[in-house]
């Protein structure tokens, strides 16, 4: 009998202790769910590291006026009108500039005259061209000059708006 109520008492005490341990698990809300703001981007108060600057070549630039080639003239002219002058000092200062670079002038005619007269005046007016290059500083062996008359048209129409378009002479750099 001693060991039966040493049993007992044994199994009391353990009974106290082990209700004692146990803790009784209370389920918590879930936690809030706080929105997560990107962090704001301080101003930057050193200048920028520098770049490289873009190179645009301004024959290839339509807002540049090297990108423009044609010298339009009257009918039955090859006076370059003041109109164009600036264009022409334009590509002479490039061609300065870039004393590898060349070009040709193709002198141009619309399709009234003799196909010999328009070739003389298609090589007056590309010759016009040449020598306002030359005066303003552009070597000699940087230009060369071609009539093709009335046998390269911009404008196939017979009225004066085709016709105005194909009197004219083009700068044609080599290698375009």
């Amino acid at each position: 009998m001693k060991n039966l109520l040493l049993t007992l008492a044994c199994l009391t005490v353990f009974t106290t202790f082990a209700g004692c341990s146990s803790q009784e698990v209370k389920q918590q809300p879930p936690a809030a769910v706080e929105e997560v703001k990107p962090a704001p981007v301080p101003m930057a108060t050193a200048s920028p590291a520098p770049t490289q600057p873009i190179v645009v070549d301004p024959l290839k630039d339509p807002n540049n006026i090297l990108y423009k080639r044609s010298v339009y003239y009257d009918f039955d002219s090859s006076l370059v009108s003041d109109e164009y002058k600036p264009l022409v000092t334009a590509h002479a200062q490039y061609l300065v500039a870039n004393s590898d670079a060349k070009i040709t002038i193709q002198g141009n005619c619309d399709e009234r005259g003799s196909r010999e007269y328009n070739v003389a005046l298609g090589q007056r007016r590309a010759d016009g061209v040449k020598q306002m290059l030359l005066l303003l500083g552009v070597s000699e062996k940087q230009i060369d000059t071609v009539s093709f008359g009335e046998e390269k048209p911009r404008a196939t129409g017979h009225d004066e708006t085709s016709w105005s378009q194909n009197r004219r002479s083009d700068i044609v750099y080599a290698g375009e």
